[in-house]
């Protein structure tokens, strides 16, 4: 299929092929961020202080070269991937299999000693660095593929496979991971497990708690919990990976999992669409579910500065050129399935009728990998590219649909007048999930007291949620009871009682009570 580009004018649509370049101009900002216990006021939990003879026993457990206590190389492991946190950790471990984070658990209750686990860092709530000196145990060398069964489609590795390696892994036997990340090249399956983390394929394949059929976990004393089932029909007592899956890490550490993959689809399409207002936009969404129906399996929104991040920052080459000032909101779609000529017509037929209907004003089409490949890029690195513009208040929410853009619009109010460098808003319009984003030079309290709690309140109003897919983590500790009810909250707090009683599991993340003095 050539790429299609269809164009509004008095006389229907016409046919232009375009060629894509991919220039690269990008700004870089390295400043360290403020230590969080400093900037949150955060008083530090009634742990014991890492001495020689802790390191000397995790050295005799895992070799010198996995007990990093260098604090130029432990910085990596301090710092977020949006660099809004940072931890004083001088302690990371480096477990290459269970059996190894079951005796540092262990250890680790048994002397009071907290720890923070980490995956590939690619949160953005801060749940995965410490807060104080939390001992990090990375999760990047328990790495090993344990089983594909591609009859019943199903994949078994342990928690460090990064994402990527999978759905490259899973290829080969036609199969894919059902979940698909921006960061699909740096997190770990691992973290997506312990986040609940969503993506763009959530629309057709569900979240996690659906794809994960088994699990491994060890628990704060050591003791090593094997849930790790691959059927997909178990229906015996309690479901106990639920507890781990989204958890954060607070309950125990993920260290295997079993996954259901489903198979690769034979034909890939995406659109790409300009349109005028968030309206249209809608109107678009209730077209593509009703016209490409089984096929349809990512609806992505991005409004005209999302998507400046991604031309302006790395120069990659907006598609729709009909207009020379660029949409106001751009529509990005993909259909899979099994028939090529099939899944094309569909697809053709929804752009014509969105023309004929006036929903968009312009729209390119293509099943080129290159080309796919290129309209992916422009959505899944705005995340990467709106952090080289300084400090940026990132915001992952659910929202009902018909009010999906409406934060931003309200945010644009509030904030009149402020020296902010970008307000903008996109993300996964096909379950409500939006990611807001508030980039300005550097941290300004005052700012943050204008977005916190009001956006959180707002979303509360909607009966929203004030976590999407990034979780809870550090960052919104303060809010959970703006979506989940005082009951729920009890609940969650005695089953940490039980599976943590000593609270060395990720603390200061999700639960915890928060005591400071600004926030």
């Amino acid at each position: 299929m050539k790429w299609q580009i269809f164009i509004k004018d008095n006389m229907g649509s016409r046919i232009i092929f375009r060629v894509l370049r991919h220039p690269s101009n990008v700004r870089c900002f390295s400043a360290k961020p403020a230590f969080t216990s400093d900037r949150y006021k955060v008083e530090r939990g009634p742990y014991a202080t890492i001495s020689n003879g802790h390191v000397a026993f995790f050295k005799d457990l895992l070799g010198q070269n996995r007990v990093i206590t260098d604090s130029e190389e432990c910085e990596g492991y301090n710092i977020d991937y949006a660099k809004i946190v940072r931890g004083k950790s001088n302690l990371v471990l480096q477990p290459k299999t269970t059996n190894e984070v079951s005796a540092i658990l262990k250890y680790c209750n048994e002397n009071r000693l907290a720890v923070c686990p980490q995956s590939g860092n690619t949160g953005l709530v801060g749940g995965s660095v410490p807060v104080f000196d939390e001992i990090v145990i990375s999760m990047k060398l328990m790495n090993n593929i344990i089983e594909t069964n591609a009859l019943a489609g199903v994949l078994t590795c342990e928690a460090g496979c990064v994402l990527e390696d999978l759905e490259n892994h899973l290829g080969a036997v036609n199969l894919m991971m059902p979940i698909d990340l921006g960061a699909k090249g740096s997190c770990l399956i691992g973290g997506c497990v312990s986040t609940n983390a969503g993506g763009i394929r959530l629309l057709r394949y569900g979240n996690l708690h659906g794809n994960v059929l088994g699990l491994e976990a060890v628990k704060a004393n050591g003791d090593v919990v094997d849930c790790l089932n691959t059927l997909k029909k178990n229906n015996t007592g309690y479901h106990l990976k639920h507890l781990f899956i989204g958890s954060e890490g607070t309950l125990g550490i993920v260290t295997k999992v079993a996954i259901q993959c489903p198979p690769l689809p034979k034909a890939i399409n995406t659109a790409f669409l300009g349109l005028n207002s968030f309206e249209k936009v809608l109107k678009t969404f209730q077209l593509a579910k009703r016209e490409l129906a089984e096929i349809l399996s990512s609806f992505e929104m991005m409004d005209r500065l999302s998507l400046d991040v991604s031309t302006g920052t790395f120069g990659l080459k907006n598609p729709l050129t009909s207009k020379s000032d660029g949409h106001d909101y751009y529509i990005l779609l993909e259909t899979s399935g099994s028939n090529v000529n099939h899944d094309e017509e569909k697809l053709t037929s929804f752009v014509e009728k969105a023309l004929a209907d006036d929903f968009i004003e312009d729209g390119t089409l293509t099943s080129d990998p290159a080309k796919v490949k290129h309209m992916w890029a422009l959505r899944e690195r705005i995340s990467e590219g709106v952090l080289r513009e300084g400090y940026v208040f990132k915001y992952d929410i659910s929202i009902p649909i018909p009010s999906f853009y409406k934060v931003i619009e309200m945010l644009q109010e509030r904030l009149r007048g402020q020296n902010i460098t970008r307000l903008s808003g996109y993300g996964h319009l096909g379950d409500g999930n939006i990611h807001v984003q508030i980039s300005i030079p550097s941290y300004k309290p005052e700012v943050a007291a204008l977005l916190q709690p009001f956006i959180f309140d707002y979303v509360s109003s909607l009966r929203g949620s004030v976590s999407a897919e990034h979780g809870i983590g550090f960052m919104k500790t303060g809010y959970l009871h703006m979506s989940r009810t005082s009951s729920e909250i009890e609940l969650m707090h005695e089953i940490k009682q039980m599976m943590d009683p000593n609270g060395i599991l990720n603390p200061y993340k999700v639960l915890y009570p928060l005591k400071t003095k600004a926030n």
